[in-house]
């Protein structure tokens, strides 16, 4: 990353640049001038594509934009505010580097402005050791007394006297002191907010319950792999877990000026991964992280579902194995979204939600991915079913009308109230930073207003002439309206109605069972709820006694029956099989295992055993799971007594 003050200088640099590569495509530059969603574009270009080899920038790409793919960076001219060096290296040294970062200075030899430079450089590189590399985090507060741009005015006006020199030069040792740097970091590091304690206990349980709900990266991995050969793509393996694209299909990367996006679909991608852990690499460039979000995945998303929205319309029927009653109901899939208000071309959320409606009309949510545990149709099955496809009650309008009036009382208002939240408090966060960094600057630059104007009347001419000096001003003022208006601007939010995306006939395993005549029969559906309903009532009871919150999920479908709030505000998520007896064997789900498998320590597996009214339990199976189902299984059965063998009494799973 190459860094100049002035734009003139930046497109030299980037044409010489150009020049000695050979290409036009190798080089990027951003200044002032660059619209905001195309910087975003240009850093993305940046970080994923092999062919993009350097950055020319100005200050314009000093904020807001994370460059850690690259670790060399050089500032061909140095700003004479400290913040700026601060801002500029920070673009690169920040979460997620993994390489050492070098920083060029370029001062010009033998001048006396690059004689104070130099001298600072040094005494920075000194206590950059001793400080163990934070001496970026403050260098735009160590001139507290005196500017930099002062100190740089009189080297320039007065330098070449001995005496000025040598003051200079101490006035530039006790800013950078080790006490003083020292004391600025400790400052720094005073916590001035307090949080109160059911705040931070929700977010905690916010994060664990998005924890134990993500995606798994395979199911990431299978859905882009087959989607984009779909395309014509094709992904070659490089290092463990990662791979590179050498060709993007122009319906994809034609997607981003369709939708609208803020970061582009690029042509070829050099390195991508599906897991956090295969980011780095040992002597390798880091991969880009495919995720929903990810503009190639996003685009693919919006591809794959425009093309088979028909076929996602027309429907399916699948089998739920672990339903042993009677009721059929319907599965909608419904496209939930939230678009920005100042630009609705952009979305601020996009969720699908699922609702199940019975044949007596009864609607509810379908939890987080409830179709994972579900199976297509064998073919000994397929007749079955004929008849139940032409039943009255599968109205498709009734259905889709209740379906959505269903989502919009019960999915769409904490969706809206949850992206509203998280929005308000990022804007809020924003203009509070915002404000603190240019009303101090007008601060400055008003009272350097004030000496002008002080050393015009006194009769003596200043070297900047007070009109440039209030046009600055006025500028940062605006600058400080305009981008207050930008953010309270994305406070505002559009929810939209939610949109039917597809739907499917869900069939319980004891309807299949009934036709067949043969497998459990209503009446020990009906047993078997009593006795799950039994053991959940043994877990919460449990729970209540360890002196935790626990409250029961069982109808959400989230993966678990029950969440237990602990006394710290952390969740531990519990699957509860409550079974008889002389049962010998427990089913689990595939969403149950691999929600088990995103948050192992915080998980459980509950067995209670029940004899008529006696209960013998729980027994809790800590980590009870260790690897992911097998792609074609729906579900996994499990011996009680190799479990129970791992078990541990409920006291024992309370940590201090």
């Amino acid at each position: 990353i190459l860094f100049t003050e002035h734009k003139d200088t930046l497109v030299y640099l980037a044409n010489r640049i150009r020049g000695l590569l050979g290409t036009q495509d190798a080089v990027q530059v951003i200044y002032g001038g660059t619209p905001r969603d195309e910087r975003r574009k240009i850093q993305e270009r940046f970080r994923s594509d092999p062919d993009v080899l350097v950055l020319v920038a100005t200050d314009a790409a000093g904020e807001g934009i994370n460059l850690q793919t690259a670790n060399l960076m050089v500032n061909y001219d140095l700003p004479w505010n400290p913040n700026r060096l601060e801002q500029r290296f920070g673009r690169i040294h920040r979460i997620g580097q993994r390489e050492v970062c070098h920083l060029w200075n370029l001062v010009a030899a033998e001048t006396r402005e690059g004689d104070v430079f130099q001298r600072l450089f040094e005494k920075l590189e000194v206590e950059r050791v001793a400080l163990r590399g934070r001496v970026f985090d403050i260098l735009g507060e160590l001139f507290e007394d005196r500017s930099l741009k002062d100190l740089l005015l009189e080297a320039i006006r007065y330098g070449e006297d001995p005496e000025v020199k040598n003051r200079l030069f101490q006035q530039l040792d006790i800013v950078v002191d080790r006490d003083h740097m020292m004391a600025i970091l400790n400052r720094g590091a005073l916590a001035k907010d307090v949080m109160p304690p059911e705040r931070l206990f929700a977010i905690k349980a916010d994060m664990d319950r998005a924890e134990a709900r993500k995606l798994q990266p395979r199911y990431i991995y299978a859905f882009f792999k087959q989607a984009f050969e779909r395309t014509g793509g094709e992904l070659l393996s490089r290092e463990a877990g990662r791979y590179e694209i050498r060709h993007v299909a122009s319906v994809l990367r034609n997607r981003d000026r369709i939708s609208g996006a803020r970061e582009p679909v690029l042509r070829k991608y050099e390195r991508i991964c599906f897991e956090k852990d295969y980011i780095h690499a040992d002597g390798k460039a880091p991969a880009a992280l495919v995720h929903p979000a990810h503009p190639l995945m996003a685009a693919l998303i919006d591809h794959t579902l425009d093309d088979l929205r028909v076929a996602m319309k027309e429907g399916t029927v699948l089998i739920n194995e672990h339903d042993p009653g009677i009721v059929p109901r319907v599965l909608f899939v419904l496209d939930h979204a939230i678009r920005e208000g100042f630009d609705p071309e952009h979305h601020a959320s996009r969720r699908l939600q699922l609702v199940e409606i019975d044949e007596k009309g009864n609607a509810r949510s379908g939890g987080i991915a409830s179709y994972l545990d579900y199976r297509p149709l064998k073919p000994e099955e397929r007749p079955l079913v004929r008849d139940l496809l032409d039943a009255d009650w599968l109205d498709g309008e009734r259905l889709e009308e209740m379906a959505l009036t269903y989502a919009s009382e019960y999915l769409v208002p904490p969706h809206a109230d949850e992206v509203r939240t998280r929005r308000e408090a990022w804007v809020d966060k924003t203009i509070k930073a915002v404000h603190e960094r240019l009303v101090k600057e007008i601060y400055h630059q008003e009272n350097l207003l004030g000496q002008i104007r002080l050393h015009v009347s006194a009769g003596r001419q200043p070297q900047v002439q007070a009109v440039n000096k209030e046009r600055l001003v006025e500028d940062l003022k605006e600058r400080l309206r305009r981008r207050t208006d930008e953010l309270k601007s994305q406070r505002h939010l559009l929810v939209g109605p939610p949109v039917i995306a597809g739907a499917a006939l869900i069939v319980p395993q004891g309807w299949i069972a009934e036709k067949l005549g043969v497998g459990e029969r209503p009446v020990d559906a009906n047993a078997r709820r009593r006795v799950e309903r039994l053991a959940i009532e043994a877990v919460l009871e449990t729970e209540r006694a360890l002196g935790f919150q626990p409250r029961s999920v069982e109808s959400d479908n989230c993966g678990w029956d029950i969440e237990s709030r602990m006394p710290g505000g952390s969740l531990r998520f519990i699957e509860v099989k409550g079974r008889r007896a002389d049962a010998n064997s427990v089913t689990v789900t595939r969403n149950e295992v691999l929600q088990a498998l995103n948050k192992p320590e915080s998980f459980y597996l509950a067995i209670v055993r029940i004899d008529g009214e006696e209960v013998d339990g729980p027994y809790y199976v800590p980590e009870p799971f260790v690897m992911e189902p097998d792609p074609a299984a729906t579900s996994i059965n499990y011996e009680i007594p190799l479990l129970l063998a791992r078990a541990v009494p409920p006291s024992e799973t309370v940590t201090i």
